[in-house]
């Protein structure tokens, strides 16, 4: 069996420009990152009228057992292809951090993949490096401007911006900096995040123009006073520099999949700490240029397909036309109390009980979202039929249909069921029912409550005092209008990853409470949330090389 690299590079791309003028972007448009991949100026695309079709792409809770949601956005945009729809994708970009670690790129698998994945999956075009710049320019700001007289009476124990780096590196999370005496600035606890953690990464993603990335950084809050007012990045004039150096970045990145299905990749915000989806100008260029868009949401759909919602289509004006919800065998027996290594052998009792976590996902995409769901079941070798139709049994009882995908192992031409059942809900969408989770003029709290009481299936919602504390605060500071961006494990509906399938009549504690005031929303967090990882005992870096001829191997 030929591994994810090897398939990658067996196939022959074609020139960037043909996957352009396939998309019916101008060649003059494309900024060249060799032959194969390109930045488009969406500015000279603005004014084309949006006239594609959204399709999100997200999935039942995570397990061990694996789910293959980006391989099944690919794939599906592939199957469409294939069925002759004018398609292209939307898709995050890899970080670095997990490539080297344990989770792999964000490239696809199989058949189904976006390339070139070498490139795709470390340096690409730069993104993540001029993020990384601007956040560390604006901590070094925020710091010299302590250091240069204190202007702004910023108080050194509250400053909350840290810096980032694009790696998983755990010694990197606390540290103490400004040692070596005066000259050297002011001594203090400091740490790192990972770049997709850092709130430019979130604010770059939800931005629509240069100007509205200026503004957006301008509010970002970087520390407070000794009198506990906020400090904003507008406060110390750096929202000009910062904007400057991801100037390029803001472009779109073209990319093709195996077969030559045009593909945006552009941005990778965490789906814990942000939203978890590609940029706004992606998604938007996208719709410009195609008849129907493929995109996809980060984790669960309690996670990500809600803060898609709730955040991005809410400040984007976004409205899908179809949701398919990615599930397999083997996760929902995960969910049912399974253990991995028994994943294989048919359980018809425990796969009924792992069903009730796919039944409350596509509940609260039809009832609570108002969209028309599509189930697609991933298919093993070890699924017996009375599994599968188990599985379809439950779906129906929702309203919602399920099409066997196998396109890890046979690209497009394993997605043509579901491309022509998601074709299908597109001509029956109705948008008009489409709604949010919440208004947005409900009092943060009550956002929360909603969010979890509504998607969860929370019975309330408990907030320490320090997070209601915070919620009174930013009220008052004029942040209560924002849409909430609730951070708790992706295992679970609940903030217990433990509790599998759908648990109910929980209570959902929410400890700390933060604003990320440059992205627009307010984080709820239920639970300790990790923004910096570290490798694993066997990091995937030890199988990664390159040959004397330049070829890389090892990377998946």
């Amino acid at each position: 069996m030929r591994s994810d690299i090897e398939i990658a590079q067996a196939c022959t791309p074609k020139p960037i420009d043909e996957i352009a003028a396939r998309a019916g972007i101008p060649g003059e448009l494309l900024e060249h990152y060799g032959r194969y991949k390109a930045k488009v100026d969406y500015l000279a695309l603005k004014d084309r009228p949006a006239r594609g079709k959204l399709v999100l792409v997200t999935a039942i809770n995570p397990t061990p057992a694996g789910e293959g949601k980006t391989t099944v956005s690919i794939g599906l945009a592939d199957a469409l292809n294939l069925e002759g729809q004018n398609v292209c994708l939307a898709l995050r970009e890899p970080s670095l951090g997990p490539v080297f670690g344990v989770k792999g790129g964000a490239t696809g698998g199989g058949y189904a993949q976006v390339i070139p994945m070498e490139d795709i999956n470390l340096h690409f075009t730069g993104d993540m490096h001029a993020i990384t710049a601007a956040n560390n320019l604006l901590a070094a700001m925020v710091d010299n401007s302590i250091q240069q007289g204190n202007p702004l009476s910023i108080d050194p124990r509250r400053v909350t911006w840290k810096r980032c780096m694009d790696m998983n590196d755990r010694q990197l999370r606390n540290i103490l900096d400004g040692l070596g005496g005066k000259a050297n600035g002011t001594p203090r606890e400091d740490g790192f995040d990972i770049t997709t953690a850092s709130e430019i990464m979130a604010t770059l993603c939800l931005a629509s123009s240069i100007a509205d990335l200026k503004a957006r950084i301008a509010r970002i809050v970087v520390a407070r006073t000794y009198d506990d007012k906020p400090v904003t990045a507008g406060d110390i004039h750096a929202q000009g520099a910062v904007a400057a150096l991801l100037r390029d970045a803001l472009r779109p990145n073209l990319v093709q999949t195996l077969i030559g299905t045009p593909a945006f990749v552009h941005g990778g915000p965490f789906a814990n700490i942000a939203h978890g989806c590609n940029t706004v100008i992606a998604t938007k260029t996208a719709l410009r240029l195609a008849d129907v868009v493929v995109t996809e949401a980060g984790f669960g759909a309690d996670l990500g397909a809600e803060k898609f919602i709730d955040i991005k289509c809410r400040m984007a004006g976004l409205t899908p036309s179809a949701v398919v919800l990615v599930a397999t065998v083997r996760a929902l027996k995960s969910h049912g109390g399974v253990a991995k290594a028994d994943l294989g052998a048919e359980n018809l009792e425990a796969l009924e009980r792992g069903l009730a976590n796919l039944r409350r996902h596509l509940r609260n995409i039809r009832e609570v979202w108002g969209l028309r769901p599509v189930v697609a079941l991933n298919r093993f070798t070890s699924d017996t039929d009375a599994e599968i139709e188990l599985v379809r049994r439950a779906a129906a009882e929702t309203g919602a249909k399920v099409a066997l995908c196998e396109v890890w192992a046979k690209g497009g031409e394993g997605g043509r069921e579901l491309a022509r059942l998601v074709l299908d809900e597109i001509a029956q969408a109705e948008p008009e029912k489409f709604s949010f989770t919440y208004p947005d003029e409900l009092p943060l709290a009550d956002k929360i409550r909603a969010v979890a009481t509504r998607i969860y299936g929370a019975r309330d919602v408990s907030f320490a005092p320090a997070a209601m504390k915070t919620i009174r605060q930013l009220t008052d500071e004029g942040c209560g209008s924002m849409p909430v961006c609730i951070a708790k494990t992706q295992y679970s509906f609940s903030d217990d990853p433990k509790k599998l399938g759908a648990p109910e009549n929980f209570t959902l504690t929410i400890r700390q409470v933060r604003v990320s005031a440059g992205a627009g929303f307010v984080v709820a967090l239920a639970g300790d949330i990790m923004t910096m990882p570290g490798l694993p005992k066997v990091p995937a870096a030890v199988n990664i090389d390159v040959t004397d001829d330049g070829v890389i191997t090892g990377l998946f």
